[in-house]
């Protein structure tokens, strides 16, 4: 047995339906879309979700939520991750060039998850409550930098 004598099963490969090649094919004339209407014109092509004039679902299913317009995206970096790096200073620009934060958003958030066992300096826009006294109690300081700086226009 080889690859030129691979075959598909009976019965799994149809002819093709030869349509428009006149009226003794059966498939003649009007080519099996009728006489009239929006689906016998050439270029037709049906809407995506049209359900045949019934309501379709996506109009049917009630609206949920709401997107809100002032929602702010922060970068996130926990304690846990400031505790594994070199050094003892930390500010958004600093984690970007190391690769831990990839996108800084409107600002870097800092988080308390993780354990703080060393003296650090943190430069970020926004601290959880819990990373702040887990950073002073360690004998760090974290100081709040002004907002994210807005996008040239």
């Amino acid at each position: 047995m080889n690859l030129s004598n691979l075959k598909p099963p009976v019965g799994q490969v149809h002819k093709k339906k030869r349509i428009g090649r006149g009226m003794g094919s059966g498939t003649g004339k009007t080519s099996g879309r009728g006489s009239k209407g929006a689906r016998s014109i050439s270029g037709y092509s049906i809407m995506r979700g049209f359900e045949g004039g019934q309501m379709p679902l996506h109009r049917r299913l009630p609206k949920r939520g709401f997107t809100n317009i002032f929602k702010k995206q922060y970068a996130i970096v926990n304690l846990g991750t400031l505790d594994q790096l070199q050094g003892d200073s930390f500010t958004a620009d600093s984690l970007m060039a190391i690769g831990i934060v990839k996108k800084l958003g409107d600002g870097l958030k800092v988080l308390a998850a993780g354990e703080l066992k060393r003296k650090i300096t943190v430069e970020a826009h926004i601290f959880s409550k819990s990373a702040k006294e887990k950073i002073e109690a360690a004998g760090g300081t974290a100081s709040v930098v002004g907002a994210a700086a807005p996008d040239a226009a």
